[in-house]
């Protein structure tokens, strides 16, 4: 036997309680499962967080690379595309007009000008509800600007509020007076001071910007303005000379582009500017005093005659140029809102019209040039002549006239130019063919030579197309057209000793650079010899100085003047037939030795006298003695040929 006690034998007790925390122990395999303890009441049991964690990280991950993606492609695919697209919307860009070029007169006198003036512009988008946080923006800055602009409300609104949500320029007013920005700066300044102070008060014109301009003034006012035209209101030349130079005169317009926010430049930022090139200066042939004389006489005239119109062209009958051309009725072009549409052209040019007994010059220097007869050749000349389908008469009736063909012009005789042009064929017909020659010489049909806007050619059909009656009335001046500039062109080549020379209102223009560029030299042609010019000149004494000539009111004392009136049946424009009377008187000064050709037509006179030597031959008087005074021309002092008029 072992000495060892024997083993005590193990009682079972009462089981100890788990330790907190702790795992507790495995049974064994004869202890009895424990019973789950029952969860408080309230309490939840909590799942295993690593999941939602890994759902997390996942999630972050994909956020994280849709934002790493979309960095790429901004910054390195289309990196070029959105920075473009950001510049555009982070710079304006605004054309810097061109200033226009000024127009002189041949003495450098400003006839047309350019002013210092404002565009006023705004960016629409700074009248949206998300930058003023008001809904009636445009509205309340339409109705501050519309007294201003003198615009109606609603067509601000229009421009403040465009359809294209994105446009950040639009063109409230263009050109307006400093006086006008100023107004708008004033009160853009006041609002933007009260809104700074009070809360409650927006700057409704923040957006509202302005860009230098310039405007268009013709100091003189009406002076010159059918020559001159105007512009519209595009800043392009609307008619006249403007018009017809407006490459010249406009220049090339520049561009400025700038970086800005919230409808103002960023300073810190650059700029780009292409700078504009100024237009050329335009130096016409016009006399301004000259020009002046002529307006002032031909309005008076108009008014008192009551008539349609009327129009004077002064000539320098040795080199062509132009030195007036008056028109009346005229226009403002410094006012269109007060001219009228009829009125806004240059007649002088634009009209054609039946010259009557002017143009019996041409008759006779076709006769006396093909030596069919000479001035003091005989012509009996009857009260009435049968010819064709027409029994014709001269403006009074007399007693049978013994007129020298000197005569026959002197009284301006229908019957005596039908008996001369008849001898300048062996047959009407081929008499037709050679007066139509001549008038063809003297640029009738053609255009005058001046290019300008609008001219007219005047009508001279071909011979072959003369009917009965024209055969015998073309060659006293009715049933063929031209215009003032025309006529008296005609009588600047007889003064010029037969060589005609166009007409030309431009003597040149001065670029930017200071540099005068002359205009191109004017054509010359002959159309009749030198002796048969001279010839013509001294018949053309008779109409003034003989007591039986017609043009005794356009004598001056102390000048020998050649001259011939004018009183035609006129074609009514908006009937087309007869109706009413062109006046006319045509000549040039001293008769000898010409310098200066004065013509002068009104149409349509309805009080007082309408024969061309009574209404027109004082206005060729008082004009032609102002330009001979102007341009400081002396009499010649030579006697007058006195050809006879008539014969026993």
């Amino acid at each position: 036997m072992s000495d060892r006690e024997p083993p005590r034998r193990r009682v079972p007790g009462p089981a100890k309680p788990a330790r907190s925390g702790g795992a507790q122990r495995r049974p064994g395999p004869r202890a009895r499962p424990a019973r789950p303890r029952p969860m408080p009441p309230g309490k939840i049991r909590l799942g295993s967080p690593r999941p939602r964690l890994r759902m997390v990280g996942l999630a972050l991950t994909l956020v994280l690379a849709v934002f790493v993606v979309r960095l790429l492609q901004v910054q390195g695919v289309d990196a070029s595309t959105y920075a473009a697209k950001a510049e555009k919307n982070r710079y304006v860009g605004y054309t810097l007009a061109a200033e226009r070029g000024g127009i002189t007169d041949r003495n450098g006198v400003a006839l047309a000008a350019s002013v210092d003036a404002y565009d006023i512009t705004a960016d629409p988008t700074l009248f949206s509800r998300e930058q003023l946080k008001i809904d009636d923006g445009p509205e309340q800055a339409a109705a501050l600007l519309a007294p201003i602009l003198g615009q109606e409300p609603e067509k601000i609104v229009r421009k403040l509020r465009p359809a294209n949500k994105n446009l950040r320029y639009t063109l409230l007013a263009n050109r307006q007076t400093p006086q006008v920005w100023k107004q708008i700066k004033d009160l853009k300044s006041a609002l933007a001071t009260k809104s700074a102070h009070d809360k409650s008060t927006v700057n409704v014109l923040a957006g509202v910007l302005s860009v230098a301009s310039s405007k268009r003034v013709y100091p003189n006012g009406d002076l010159a303005a059918g020559i001159l035209g105007w512009v519209n209101a595009d800043g392009k030349g609307g008619g006249g000379i403007e018009q017809q130079l407006n490459k010249q005169l406009s220049g090339k317009d520049g561009e400025i582009r700038y970086a800005q926010s919230g409808g103002r430049q960023v300073p810190t930022v650059n700029s780009t500017e292409t700078p504009a090139v100024p237009g050329s200066d335009v130096e016409l042939t016009i006399d301004r005093d000259i020009q002046w004389a002529a307006q002032n006489a031909i309005t008076k005239q108009v008014r008192e005659s009551r008539a349609d119109r009327g129009y004077v062209i002064v000539q320098d009958t040795r080199t062509g140029e132009v030195l007036a051309m008056a028109n009346s009725p005229g226009f403002d072009p410094n006012d269109l809102s007060e001219a009228s549409s009829a009125n806004m052209g240059n007649a002088a040019v634009q009209d054609a019209f039946e010259p009557g007994s002017t143009a019996k010059i041409m008759s006779m220097a076709a006769v006396l040039e093909e030596g069919v007869a000479t001035p003091g050749t005989h012509v009996i000349v009857p009260n009435r002549l049968h010819r064709g389908d027409r029994l014709f008469k001269d403006d009074i009736d007399h007693d049978t006239w013994f007129l020298t063909l000197n005569g026959v012009l002197a009284k301006s005789s229908n019957i005596g130019t039908i008996l001369a042009t008849g001898q300048l064929g062996k047959t009407q017909r081929a008499a037709n063919k050679v007066l139509y020659d001549y008038l063809r010489k003297f640029g009738l049909g053609s255009y005058s030579g001046l290019g300008f806007p609008g001219e007219t050619p005047g009508i001279l059909a071909a011979p072959d197309k003369w009917s009965t009656s024209q055969q015998y009335t073309i060659p006293f001046g009715q049933g063929l057209s031209l215009n003032a500039m025309q006529a008296a062109s005609i009588y600047s080549t007889i003064a010029n000793g037969g060589v005609r020379v166009e007409p030309t209102l431009v003597r040149g223009t001065e670029g930017p650079d200071g540099k005068f560029t002359e205009a191109p030299k004017p054509e010359k042609t002959r159309v009749i010899s030198a002796k048969t010019a001279k010839t013509l000149a001294q018949m053309l004494e008779s109409v003034v100085d003989d007591r039986e000539g017609t043009g005794t009111k356009a004598r001056i004392p102390g000048y020998r003047v050649a001259g011939k009136t004018g009183t035609a049946n006129r074609v009514d424009p908006a009937t087309g037939k007869y109706r009413g009377y062109t006046s006319s008187f045509a000549g040039f000064a001293p008769a000898d030795k010409p310098r200066v050709t004065v013509y002068c037509a009104i149409q349509n006179a309805t009080q007082g006298n309408y024969f061309g030597g009574q209404i027109c031959g004082p206005i060729y008087k008082q004009v032609m003695e102002f330009a001979l005074k102007t341009l400081q021309v002396p009499p010649t002092g030579a006697k007058a040929a006195k050809l006879p008029v008539a014969f026993n």
